[in-house]
């Protein structure tokens, strides 16, 4: 990786034009990578077309091919959909189509084409690129073009970002999309369950994705489906009589409801389609269930996308300009991917065997492949959703937990078993007393940084009290974010959801006002990621946080950069703050410093976005990351307390074994907290060091500040192989 200088950026930039469209079927996020590409562009200095209609106006050029501006893409990223248009095109396939679609790019000088689409778009722009010499042979000797124009447009440039619902392109653990409708998806099974139990009603769930079985498959995690249908790996022959079953026990064990997910291409073993209506009336005879069938259908491509949606594409989208200004006539066309919480380059043609290779396993027959060739969170995603949901059966302060104790549990905010921010070292006493008495081998925390430094504690007394020597693992859980060892905290991507839909509603309000600046405080401590990602998804146009100092002369650019922006088109103005971020610039000292300078030109009004943060059911991801966590959590505290038990008792006094599960990076990984105790900043609880800092960038840039690029860091082009697709990313 390599990091940018932005002067040889702009420099790199100025000349060239980057060409964007968005193709094959819409998905949330769209809008917001569309946004990134095209001001990231003008930023390092290149002029942006936007393509409408996707290949059908690359093709019928004229006014389907227009110059962008900055404010040609501002207030869209809250937006589903695509705003600059989407349509399969049958021209394009010919030889003809890409003929005209060739003259109008090199009539307008565009040598530089983003793509957002499935992997048939990709495909398609991969086949244009490789014509590309060709057609323009082809355009000189039928007089279109000349000679030299040819020369100074020889060469075509393609970055790829993948939009797609289904998350079915191999290479990258997440489809600009998948998130949003997961979104969707689950708060139909949210709204379904009430009315389910109410009445002791099944409901039969047909959810989109075509062959791939990935919405149906985490849906099914994130809500505790009692049965799961997907194209992957067909039940074994015989289901019906399982299945119904199945359902007759939860029922005989007091369960109210039963849920099941059909994937739209769901098949039996030799390939027969299974039908949503040929379940439903399968539970009707067979069990005499009132069943209902729901057919999610296209309410799943829309709505406003989510926040990791519009992170996402905004860091796909900056990425891809970047791969298009570092590309040379010998790089291959490439899509720009997620791996982990990383933005890599990978060669589409690969990507795009891999997932063909997929489907051709599913034709053969060869199941067990092509959920490996999907890659190992798909793998993980599918053993863990059997572990749960098809595992054989068999109020003091401390007490054993039954199966049937947690039903229930995954769709609740907040915690069942109730929390508090108490640290042992005043109780240490009564805890080891605990620990003695219940015979405790092995110690699961969930939290926050105190869990974290709970966890720690607790190590440091082992010299003392020898009943602490046993197993211990922390699973971080807090909306700030800020326990060292992991990248992501579970509750912080629905605390930035709901501070996300909060701005949504606070910009809208202001709709009809003219010159209005937002002021919003977040939540998080002293930790500024919830700001500074709330801000991103939003659009603001500051984010201020404890972590990127700033003074008064900051703060006199920042309402001076506004003013201007008040002087266009937009007339509105988001500004977060972080709660801790200053001790003296306060929120009410910003509003009265905003009041006063903008007076005349804007007015302004503040919001305190509080709790509301902490509330709320959690989002798809948040379901689905703290169930593979705490599965992960267990399958290694299992295998440390075997390798500690010697003659008939547990003695774990080695670092690594009291550790935080996260995900760092690339894959989840296991730190022993007393390692990460030296990169831990006490005082204001929070690593010394955290990751998502260098989102900060983007938020500059895309708020249309003259910043430098030094700190950027440039994806690597990676390569998709059997390894890269065995790691387990996390998601």
């Amino acid at each position: 990786m390599a990091t940018v200088d932005l002067e040889k950026l702009r420099m790199s930039g100025a000349g060239k034009a980057i060409g964007v469209l968005t193709s094959g079927g819409d998905a949330q996020g769209m809008n917001a990578a569309v946004r990134a590409v095209t001001r990231m562009g003008i930023y390092v200095g290149a002029k942006v077309f936007l393509i409408y209609e996707g290949y059908e106006g690359l093709v019928e050029g004229g006014e389907n091919i227009k110059p962008a501006n900055w404010l040609s893409v501002s207030n869209i990223i809250q937006l589903g959909g695509t705003i600059i248009g989407s349509a399969r095109c049958k021209a394009f396939t010919t030889r003809e189509g890409r003929l005209a679609a060739a003259y109008n790019l090199v009539q307008r000088g565009i040598t530089n084409l983003c793509v957002i689409g499935g992997d048939g778009s990709l495909t398609g722009a991969n086949i244009f690129r490789s014509e590309w010499g060709s057609l323009l042979e082809e355009l000189v000797k039928e007089g279109k073009i000349s000679e030299s124009t040819a020369q100074t447009y020889s060469h075509l440039n393609i970055a790829g970002l993948v939009g797609s619902i289904d998350n079915d392109f191999c290479g990258t653990d997440m489809t600009i999309g998948t998130d949003s409708a997961l979104h969707r998806i689950m708060e139909v099974i949210d709204a379904i369950t009430t009315t389910a139990q109410s009445h002791q009603r099944t409901f039969v769930l047909e959810v989109m994705g075509r062959h791939c079985g990935y919405l149906a498959l985490v849906s099914a995690l994130a809500s505790g489906a009692d049965w799961l249908f997907i194209p992957e790996a067909p039940p074994e022959d015989g289901w019906e009589n399982f299945m119904c079953e199945r359902l007759g026990e939860t029922r005989s064990r007091g369960s109210r409801l039963n849920i099941i997910i059909i994937a739209e291409g769901a098949i039996d073993r030799s390939g027969k389609p299974i039908s949503s209506r040929y379940v439903k009336d399968l539970v009707v005879q067979r069990l005499g269930f009132d069943t209902r069938v729901t057919v999610l259908g296209h309410v799943q491509r829309g709505g406003t996308p989510s926040a990791f949606d519009r992170i996402l594409s905004s860091k796909m989208g900056m990425e891809a300009v970047m791969a298009l200004l570092e590309a040379t006539p010998d790089t291959p066309a490439c899509v720009v991917s997620l791996s982990g919480n990383q933005s890599v380059r990978l060669p589409l043609m690969e990507c795009v065997q891999v997932t063909k290779e997929v489907q051709k396993a599913m034709d053969e027959k060869r199941f067990d492949e092509a959920i490996q060739l999907r890659g190992r969170s798909f793998e993980n995603n599918w053993n863990i959703y059997k572990l749960l949901a098809h595992q054989k059966i068999s109020k003091e302060k401390v007490q054993e937990v039954g199966w049937h104790d947690v039903a229930g549990w995954l769709g609740r905010g907040g915690s069942m078993l109730g929390t508090k921010r108490t640290l042992p070292r005043s109780y240490m006493e009564k805890i080891v007393e605990n620990i003695r008495t219940h015979n405790i081998h092995a110690l699961l925390v969930i939290g926050g940084f105190e869990a974290y430094e709970g966890v720690l504690q607790l190590v440091e007394a082992r010299g003392c009290y020898e009943e602490l020597c046993i197993v211990m693992c922390v699973i971080p859980a807090t909306i700030s974010n800020n326990v060292p060892g992991t990248d992501f905290s579970l509750g912080s991507d629905t605390a930035v959801n709901a501070a996300m839909e909060s701005c949504d509603r606070i910009k809208q309000s202001a709709s009809g006002t003219k010159r209005r600046v937002f002021i919003v405080e977040t939540m998080g401590g002293y930790c500024g990621y919830l700001a500074t990602v709330t801000g991103i998804a939003v659009g603001a146009d500051a984010a201020y946080i404890f972590e990127d100092p700033f003074n008064i002369q900051d703060l006199k650019a920042n309402v001076e950069h506004m003013t201007e922006k008040m002087k266009t088109e937009i007339q509105r103005g988001l500004v977060l703050r972080n709660e801790k971020c200053h001790e003296h610039y306060t929120t009410e000292f910003l509003y009265n410093l905003y009041s006063s300078e903008g007076k005349g030109v804007f007015d302004c009004r503040t919001n305190v976005l509080g709790h509301l943060q902490q509330g709320g059911a959690p989002t798809p991801f948040d379901r689905n990351y703290g169930t593979k966590l705490g599965v992960k959590a267990l399958l290694w505290m299992s295998e440390k307390l075997r390798a500690v038990y010697r003659n008939g008792r547990v003695f774990a006094n080695a670092p690594d074994s009291a550790c935080v599960i996260g995900l760092r990076k690339k894959a989840v990984a296991f730190s022993p907290v007393t390692e990460l105790k030296k990169d831990t900043d006490f005082e204001h609880r929070m690593p010394r060091e955290q990751g998502w800092l260098n989102l900060r960038l983007m938020l500059k840039m895309l708020a249309h500040y003259r910043i430098s690029m030094a700190a950027y860091v440039s994806g690597e082009l990676e390569h998709v192989t059997r390894r890269t697709l065995s790691m387990d990313k996390g998601f």
